[in-house]
């Protein structure tokens, strides 16, 4: 599964890789070479969840009220009045 990238994995999928990953290593008896393979299997798994959060926070929008009282969005994190 080394080879899977998050953008053929979902967030989810991803995430639960990385916990198996890190309980086989927290064991401690895997040989040097398959534990750094696992790590860097992870640190590329973490990097592409940190991607795709940062592109789902692009998406998040608030409703606010716009004129005449009807909610229009604004982009999270917008200015408050």
């Amino acid at each position: 599964m080394a080879e899977n990238t998050t953008n053929a994995m979902k967030f989810e999928d991803s995430m639960a890789r990385i916990e198996e990953i890190v309980r086989v290593l927290e064991r401690g008896d895997k040989p040097l070479e398959e534990a750094l393979a696992l790590f860097e299997e992870g640190t590329r798994l973490a990097s592409g969840c940190g991607k795709l959060l940062d592109e789902a926070e692009q998406k998040v929008v608030k409703l606010r009220r716009g004129p005449g009282g009807a909610p229009e969005e604004t982009p999270f994190g917008g200015d408050e009045e």
